[in-house]
């Protein structure tokens, strides 16, 4: 009678290393995705450059409004007619007494809308009026 060699099976073993490496790959893909994929609330602007730029320090309550390429003025990532711009901004400022609006504008937008954007907060008495610039390199 003839015997045959039997083989030792072996025993099936979870290798732990790539399966921390796949699923690490997996959360920076997730993570980077879902950076990607929420929509910023405004529109895209690239802002004017500028030799003279400053911090802006205050202690007011600081609005943004967003002035566009196609004269589009939104603030708080909403669209606004130019007529209805400071109650918008005071509806942002809430009961602040103090308000520092903050114009963001496109460095293609039209100086004429930027004109009247500003001279609509001034005539509301809304306060201090300040322009958004990068520094120039």
């Amino acid at each position: 009678m003839r015997h045959w060699q039997q083989t030792q099976r072996k025993k099936a073993r979870i290798e732990i290393i790539p399966m921390i490496d796949v699923m690490m790959f997996l959360l920076v893909f997730f993570v980077l995705i879902s950076v990607n994929v929420i929509p910023a609330l405004g529109i895209k602007t690239q802002q004017p450059n500028s030799s003279q730029v400053q911090q802006l320090k205050t202690k007011d309550v600081q609005v943004v409004v967003t002035l566009g390429k196609e004269n589009v003025i939104q603030v708080d990532g909403r669209d606004v007619e130019l007529k209805d711009l400071s109650a918008a901004v005071k509806k942002k400022a809430g009961n602040a007494d103090q308000i520092a609006v903050i114009v963001n504008s496109d460095k293609g937008a039209e100086v004429q809308t930027l004109v009247d954007v500003m001279d609509e907060i001034k005539k509301s008495g809304l306060g201090k009026v300040s322009l958004a610039a990068r520094e120039r390199k």
